[in-house]
């Protein structure tokens, strides 16, 4: 079974960084589609971040482009995620998501990923 486990949710002030962590107990090297998705009370999950862990591509919300970074570390098999200039609408539960894939692709959609984590609390205050 492929676990996931996401790590550096805080409480922060708007403006602000977190830096989050996927650890993965699969090799992201090569052939694994993977993101960074969030749900916020009453609403439903939206992508945020994917990145092809292969190489070369990455996808972003339009609502984070700019402000947030996807990345990853094969040696770690941990995929981050760099967020800053922090907004209060950016306050969720945040969870990384993994999924084999044939081809060299990346989604934001949650439909399309087989594996989840736990989800780690981000909240945005001011």
């Amino acid at each position: 079974q492929v676990q996931l486990v996401e790590s550096g949710g805080a409480s922060v002030q708007a403006g602000g960084s977190l830096r989050l962590s996927c650890a993965a107990s699969i090799y992201t090297g090569k052939g694994w589609s993977m993101g960074w998705f969030r749900q916020a009370p009453g609403k439903e999950r939206e992508g945020v971040a994917s990145i092809y862990t292969g190489g070369g591509m990455s996808e972003y919300a339009d609502s984070v482009k700019g402000r947030f970074t996807i990345s990853q570390d094969n040696a770690r098999n941990t995929v981050y995620l760099e967020m800053n200039s922090l907004k209060p609408e950016d306050t969720a539960m945040y969870y990384c998501g993994a999924t084999p894939t044939p081809r060299w692709t990346t989604s934001l959609f949650p439909s399309q990923y087989d594996y989840w984590g736990q989800g780690t609390q981000v909240t945005v205050s001011s």
